[in-house]
């Protein structure tokens, strides 16, 4: 390298020292000008290194050490507030839908268009994938004569599918020979198991809502499935009653 190309980049490099100094003067006048420029702009504090107090080698700077695990809190923070607004969203969402399905049954005036109802629409407005109806027998062993799309189930099998005290079962990954969801059986993967109960010549039912995913599992809450069932038992109730 010749002597000319050497003073030229000492003299570039000077170049660069005096345009970043002369920056970094800019940056502090301004700051200086608007001392609220970090609250206004929290994120960009995020970044910002902080300065360490002591830099004797064997010193633990305690301050930066606490500002790091601050951050971290912060963003910890951030994240679950995040879950929060999502989780609430979700909840709300859901909310919607079960109101939607429960005011569809109002319109129904016999248990043909009520089952009908219940598993054309139901999947749409739910966002499940297929919805299903069944009875036991009623007493005496008589079957109900109420629509060809309802499911036989055979006697017992609600209290073997739930605790006998047991209204609602979320079930992750279920396992059904046909007597749930029919030919559908294959292509289900999670459900939401609701019992109907009986009254007057209706014996016990089950409402199934299916999940070709993973839409259910135990820890969700139950109480808006609750509700559905007991809307449409209700009206199945009185629509048969009626009868």
């Amino acid at each position: 390298m010749t002597q000319r190309e050497v003073d030229a980049k000492i003299e570039q490099s000077a170049d660069v020292a005096a345009a970043e100094t002369e920056t970094d003067t800019v940056v502090a006048d301004y700051l200086c000008r608007h001392p609220d420029f970090f609250v206004r702009h929290p994120d960009v504090l995020r970044m910002m290194a902080p300065p360490n107090r002591w830099s004797d080698d064997g010193v633990v700077d305690m301050q930066r050490y606490l500002v790091e695990r601050h951050r971290g809190e912060i963003d910890d923070l951030r994240n679950c507030a995040q879950e929060v607004i999502e989780t609430s969203r979700s909840n709300l969402s859901t909310q919607t839908r079960t109101h939607a399905a429960v005011l569809s049954l109002l319109n129904v005036t016999d248990i043909d268009a009520l089952v009908l109802t219940a598993t054309d629409d139901w999947p749409l407005l739910l966002d499940v994938d297929i919805v299903a109806l069944g009875f036991e027998p009623a007493p005496g062993g008589r079957v109900l004569p109420v629509s060809d799309a309802l499911s036989q189930l055979p006697a017992g099998a609600v209290d073997e599918m739930l605790e006998p005290e047991q209204d609602v079962r979320l079930v992750r990954k279920i396992e059904d020979d046909g007597t749930i969801f029919g030919c559908s059986a294959d292509i289900v993967c999670s459900a939401a198991l609701t019992r109907l109960r009986p009254a007057g010549p209706v014996p016990v039912g089950l409402m199934a809502l299916g999940s070709c995913g993973n839409a259910f599992n135990p820890g969700q809450g139950t109480e808006l499935i609750t509700f559905l069932g007991r809307a449409l038992e209700s009206r199945i109730h009185g629509l048969i009653g009626a009868g």
